[in-house]
């Protein structure tokens, strides 16, 4: 048990530094997020409402309180992780790492948090 708590907390805290520097990225170089979304052909006025969703999945994530709340904050990174690949790969700019990192991460969380936290 103590090392399924570790790899769930290891890929937990993983996943929020990955989705916490993606949100501060969408804040702070907005202009310069706007005109990556727009050469994957992605619409740039959801820049900021997703960077205000992953902070709020982050916090579900961490609080988990609601089991409901918590599984779609797992399902919106998730979405959001497969789309952020699927345009890293297309545009070959090699930010896919980073991307298959966190849905690594996630993936690890998810299933561990289920044997760990419930």
């Amino acid at each position: 048990m103590k090392i399924q708590k570790a790899i769930y907390w290891i890929s937990t805290l993983l996943l929020c530094g990955i989705m916490l520097f993606s949100a501060t990225m969408y804040f702070t170089k907005t202009e310069m997020i706007e005109g990556f979304f727009e050469s994957f052909n992605y619409p740039s006025y959801i820049v900021i409402p997703l960077a205000v969703a992953k902070v709020l999945a982050i916090i579900m994530i961490l609080w988990r309180k609601s089991a409901w709340l918590t599984e779609w904050a797992y399902a919106g990174l998730f979405f959001d992780m497969v789309l952020a690949t699927t345009a890293h790969l297309h545009a070959n700019d090699g930010g896919a790492t980073l991307a298959l990192i966190g849905l690594l991460s996630l993936t690890l969380s998810y299933f561990f948090g289920k044997e760990v936290r419930y």
